[in-house]
């Protein structure tokens, strides 16, 4: 069957779930004749100096808070009662140890399933390091990661209590979905972020698409907003608490609609920046005109989804290419200098106490349907070639999230990964993997969201 095909077969069938879809567990049919929808909050700023995530460059910790950063939750639970939650970061990650103590502790608590939660991550660069996530970029010392990780065991605990306190919060709601534009986002592989100019024509792709889900209360109450956009949050690179953009963008639009929760999501942002950067008035700018784009989504005619909810999981190997050669890198932790040469010991250390390297990793690829909005959500730091695809399978209103679930390495396509550079290469070691991606990686990844976007539909 062909995509078009495919697609059609998907998106044209009335979903009639039968809880065989990972969706939560059933409930009472009459107290669940709508949606239901609940919200929380949590502040999860550090109360003391930490060092802060993403840039290799810093070399202290933070010096203050330039905007708290938030944790947020939204539930969901549909007319069958199953149920499903998203929860956002103001944090650079979630790494793959982190997010499974998240996710199992859930289950055990809140007996929702992996397929039934996201973990959704900002991506700022101005929150704290995440457990050992990144670690051999970093210069801190022993006492400094003894309080990074602290703040990630205690921050683990206020995310699983914050799914429990939004699932008690759930309440009739009625949900809307669709999409703005907001254009700031530029394609730092094709673009030399030195020589932009205001009259500059930008190349390459990007997905400038403002993905936008209404919660509102039976009595015409806006509840909840989601949205999301494909950029990295990198406008910051000083030494205060941040969200950046994304940050910015929530405040406002809470501002700006009292009683309100904001969640953002990232996108596929691997290879986009926000151009020019690096000054607090940008990122202030780059979160009010997102919020302005997510306003007016808000206010204009939006989809109504009728209350059917899916959601599926899965992990997909990937390999690597070529197999680890502990020999080179032997040679390169010898010739190397700077994080270079402390990521790759730490792979030889990791060589040393398990006997061998990773050949392979396994990805997650996550899909909701809420009503007859289709999600799609994708670990990692992925390239926007990946959402412009999955958009062309299933369609322009498609939501298209990365940095969910476990920020395991760059996500390159094809096309960057031939290209090398960054994003299709030498990043990998700073996330622990000793080789590049296998080529094939773009198919076997779109190859899985096709299985489980048709998955939502059976």
């Amino acid at each position: 069957m062909g995509n078009k095909t495919r697609c059609a077969a998907t998106v044209g069938i009335i979903m009639a779930l039968f809880g065989g879809v990972q969706g939560g567990w059933a409930a009472d049919p009459q107290e669940t004749a709508g949606w239901l929808a609940g919200v929380a909050s949590v502040d999860i700023t550090p109360r003391e100096p930490l060092w802060l995530g993403g840039y290799a460059s810093r070399t202290k910790p933070a010096e203050g808070t330039l905007l708290p950063l938030y944790a947020k939750a939204l539930a969901l639970q549909d007319a069958a009662g199953n149920r499903a939650v998203l929860v956002t970061g103001d944090i650079l990650d979630f790494p793959k140890p982190f997010a499974e103590r998240i996710r199992a502790r859930v289950e055990a608590d809140h007996g929702l399933a992996r397929a039934g939660l996201i973990l959704s991550a900002s991506h700022t660069h101005s929150a704290p390091v995440i457990g050992t996530s990144l670690k051999c970029i970093y210069t801190f010392d022993d006492q400094e990661e003894q309080k990074i990780m602290a703040y990630a065991d205690d921050l683990e605990t206020k995310l699983v209590t914050l799914t429990g306190q939004a699932l008690a919060n759930l309440a009739p709601a009625t949900l809307h979905s669709g999409n703005g534009i907001a254009r700031f986002a530029v394609n730092r592989r094709n673009n030399k972020e030195g020589a932009l100019t205001a009259t500059t024509p930008l190349q390459g792709p990007s997905d400038h698409a403002v993905p936008v889900l209404k919660v509102m209360g039976l009595d015409g109450a806006l509840s909840a907003v989601v949205f999301g956009y494909a950029c990295h949050a990198t406008t910051l690179d000083g030494y205060e608490w941040c969200g950046d953009y994304p940050g910015f963008a929530q405040a406002a639009l809470e501002a700006r609609n009292p009683g309100v929760t904001a969640l953002f999501f990232a996108g596929c942002g691997g290879d986009q920046n926000p151009l020019p950067r690096r000054s607090v008035a940008l990122a202030r700018q780059y979160g009010e005109t997102l919020a302005a784009a997510v306003q007016r989504v808000l206010e204009d005619p939006m989809a109504t989804l009728e209350p059917n909810l899916a959601t599926t999981y899965n992990e997909v190997d990937l390999p690597l290419d070529p197999a680890p050669d502990v020999e080179s890198l032997r040679q390169r932790a010898t010739d190397a200098g700077g994080y270079e040469q402390r990521c790759t010991q730490a792979l030889l250390d990791r060589f040393d106490r398990e006997g061998s390297l990773p050949a392979s990793y396994p990805y997650p690829v996550q899909a909701w349907r809420l009503g007859t909005q289709v999600l799609v959500a994708l670990g990692g730091e992925v390239v926007v070639g990946y959402a412009v695809a999955i958009k062309e399978r299933f369609g322009q209103e498609t939501f298209v999230m990365a940095y969910a679930n476990d920020v395991l390495s760059y996500i390159p396509t094809e096309d960057v990964l031939a290209g090398g550079g960054y994003e299709g290469q030498s990043a990998q070691m700073i996330y622990g993997l000793p080789a590049p991606w296998a080529s094939g990686i773009e198919a076997r990844i779109l190859g899985e969201v096709d299985a489980r976007v048709n998955a939502l539909a059976q």
